[in-house]
Order: structure tokens, then sequence, then C-alpha cells
């Protein structure tokens, strides 16, 4: 019995020669810059965090390094009118020179993408969906197509908070308008493209363009949707597209957070019943996801806030992790990396827990205890999952109070757990705890617990 006691798909694949690779075969380990710089990374911030990256977190398999939204903006947060968005004649948004130097001659962010490869590394941009509001004004021609950029436009369909663009419609233009901008990032030696404003309201037609504007390049690049939350009822339609797709609103560095009617921002303890609905879909080359991780310092100028370390607890930046590992989402950090602190880095290189969400399988929430030891929506959240013959446990505590979960008997977890006794590894302290019949787990407020139990 638990005794709870309250205390003070098809996208995924592409053709490599004649071999055929699963896109994103695991979920992707990866930094993006907009927790920490919004709008204003510049090249040599950058390369500063790849740097660091390459040094401490590429040898644990993080891979992918992404610049956010506003790459083609000279002057963010200053200017923007005529002249402050950087757009090639044929209407494609090209790296803003002042901030980015090294694309001033004319390739694009190919330079960067070259350095970032010559460290091992993946390359990774974020776009908005549609078309430059400009290229439509100027009705410019649209690459290598005999198409302007009024016919690719859909002047009704416009993105609420990025004033950029306007979205394409579904026609042999709009095609041709994603094909050519995807063409131009595969030259670049783009790995990762994040499309934002395209999964809530979840725009089918445009996803489905840019998968096959991706397909066309011949280039193996892993498509990631934003923001969320994707609506389940679009599942099989996502998963056929897109390798990563939101499942919330913004996540951000707090427990619970004040949301307005479209549900920004997203607090840590809203995920839980997310990943849970989510939990199903998640597998090779299509993955879930639950938004970076907003830990460390965020700034100098964070996507949302004020400059400032994480509001996360030490106990919840642990729970998030945990979470996101044993729900398989992608773990995409946020944090400024050149000041990145001791305690929150020996998080993320932990192998152990970094395994479970690369190499594990089955993963689903078991349980769920309320008051009382009740089973239901509530204060104790159980998540099962296996890697070979071992059973990965993680234990969250979602009260304001500390807990204590007792497992009398293994098989309550999981039918598979048919041994009287299993040997209990504690992955965090990376600590074995000796053999076991039965456990009472101590949990802090807003805590977890993750165990590998073995025969």
């Amino acid at each position: 019995m638990f005794c709870v006691f309250a205390l003070a798909s098809a996208a995924a694949v592409s053709q490599t020669g004649s071999r055929t690779a699963i896109l994103a075969p695991t979920p992707p380990l990866g930094w993006n810059s907009w927790d920490a710089y919004g709008f204003t990374i510049t090249e040599a911030q950058f390369k500063a965090n790849v740097t660091w990256f390459h040094q401490h977190l590429q040898p644990y398999g993080w891979q992918y390094v992404v610049i956010d939204e506003g790459w083609y903006i000279a002057h963010p947060g200053k200017y923007a009118g005529p002249g402050s968005i950087t757009l090639s004649a044929d209407g494609r948004y090209l790296p803003a020179a002042n901030r980015f130097p090294s694309t001033a001659n004319g390739q694009g962010f190919k330079p960067i993408a070259d350095y970032v490869h010559s460290l091992g590394l993946k390359f990774g941009i974020h776009i908005i969906r549609g078309i430059p509001r400009e290229a439509v004004y100027k009705n410019l021609p649209i690459a290598n197509s005999g198409f302007l950029a009024g016919k690719a436009a859909n002047l009704l369909d416009t993105c609420r908070w990025n004033a950029d663009n306007y979205g394409v419609k579904d026609n042999a233009a709009g095609q041709a308008y994603y094909d050519s901008i995807l063409r131009l990032y595969a030259s670049w030696g783009v790995d990762f493209l994040k499309v934002d404003c395209i999964s809530s309201p979840y725009k089918a037609a445009s996803i489905r363009m840019i998968d096959t504007a991706i397909k066309k390049t011949g280039r193996p690049i892993v498509l990631s949707l934003s923001p969320g939350p994707t609506p389940l009822a679009d599942a099989a339609d996502v998963m056929q597209h897109a390798q990563l797709w939101r499942i919330s609103n913004d996540f951000w560095d707090g427990w619970t957070l004040p949301r307005d009617e479209t549900g920004f921002p997203q607090g840590l303890k809203d995920q839980f019943p997310l990943l849970a609905q989510w939990a199903s879909y998640a597998g090779p080359g299509h993955w879930p996801d639950a938004d970076m991780l907003p830990i460390g310092y965020l700034g100098p100028h964070p996507g949302w806030g004020s400059a400032r370390q994480s509001r996360l607890t030490a106990v919840e930046t642990r729970t998030l992790i945990t979470l996101w590992s044993i729900a398989r989402s992608p773990l995409i950090l946020g944090a400024n990396l050149t000041r990145m602190d001791a305690a929150t880095e020996s998080l993320l290189t932990n192998p152990e827990v970094l395994a479970v969400d690369q190499h594990t399988t089955g993963n689903r929430p078991v349980i769920e205890i309320g008051p009382g030891g009740a089973q239901q929506t509530g204060n104790i959240v159980i998540w099962t999952a296996h890697e070979g013959p071992d059973t990965i446990l993680a234990f969250f505590n979602r009260t304001g109070a500390y807990s204590i979960v007792k497992v009398s008997r293994w098989s309550k977890l999981d039918a598979q757990l048919d041994k009287s006794g299993y040997r209990v590894r504690d992955l965090w302290l990376r600590k074995d705890l000796g053999r076991k019949s039965s456990i009472a787990v101590s949990l802090p407020a807003h805590g977890c617990a993750l165990y590998r139990l073995s025969e």
C-alpha cells in the first residue's frame, strides 16, 4: 500500500545517401539564447557560450546550440523603422551584420555554423512562421520561382505577439517561399530550426509546407515547433511533420506563476499534467517538448523579465530536470553559460540522470496520490520507465510541505516488478542503497527522488 505523510515519425526520417536515418532519435540536448539574451545575442556572446558548452556539456552528450529570435534586427529594442531589419532582395531575412560581423561577407550564418561544426556541435536558428511584411509591401520576388511575395502572403494571418511577418497561403507561392528560405538555411549549415507562432493555434498547412521544404533540401534539419500548447487532437499530424513540439505556453522560472488568458507564463507545477497527457507520444524522432530550462543566470536581457538568477530553488531545479528526464522531454538549457554556477552545472552533467532522458522506454506516470493517500490528481506523482532489465522510478512532491511516500510492495508501482526485492540506486546521489523489498521516500517541498531498480 501507499502511505503519504505531510510533515511541517515520417518527419523523423531523412535520407542520407542510401541509408535511412532518424532525425532526433533521442531527445535533443542543447542550449538556446532566448532565456538569457532575448532578442539581443551577438556573435561574440554566442561564441562565448558555445565555447563553454563545448568544454563543459558536450562531453556528456549535449549537442545543439541555437540562436533564438530576432537575429535579423540591427538594433533590437531601440529602433524598428525602415532599415532596422536585414532583408535580401528576394525577401529573405539575413543576419544583422553589426551583431554578427562574420556574416557580412554574404555567406549568412555559414561562418558561424562552420565554427560550431568544427567543435563537433550542431547549429540552430529560430524563425517566425510566414513571410516578412517588408517583402510583401515591396512585393519582392521569391527566389528560384516565378512568384512575387504578394502571391504568397496571407494578410489576414498574423502572429499575435510578433508583427514582423504575415502568414503564407497554402498555395504554390507559399510553398515556394518556404522552399526558398530552407534552401538558404541549408546552405548556411543549419541543423536545427525552431519555428515560432505555429503550434497554438495549430497551423497545419504551414507545418506541412515547412516539413516539405526541409525534405527538398536533402539536409537533415530537426524541426522544432513553438509555442504550445499543441492540441492533443493534432498529435498524429505533428508527429508526422516535426521532431519537437511544445506542449505548453512559454515556461519560466517559478513553481507557480500568474498567467494571462493565453496561459503565459507557465510554472513548473503545471507541467506535470501536460507531460502526463503527452507521455505515450514520445519516441524516436518525435518528442513532446516541455520547453527550455530557465535555470542558472538569466541575463543580461532575458526573454521575459529583468536579468536575474533563476527564481527556481535548488530543490525545484532538480525536480525540473528529473521531470523532463523521466518524461523524455528535450533538454534545452536557457542559462547564460558564461556565468554558470557549479551547483547548476553538476545537475546538468550527471550521466545517470541524463541516461534516463536519453535511453529509457515505456515512460509513464503510474499514480498520483492526494491528501490522506487518496489516489487523485494531487500531491505525490510517481513515474516509471525501463532501461533494459532495470526499472526507473521518479517520485515528486507537488505540495509545499515535507512528505514521505512509503512503497510496501514494488508491484504496486509496476506489474513487471514481480520480485520480492531489488537493488536500489539513487541516481542523483549516485549511491547504491542496497537490496530492498520496500522503501520510504523522503521528499522536501517541491522535491523529487530518482531511483534505478536492478535484480
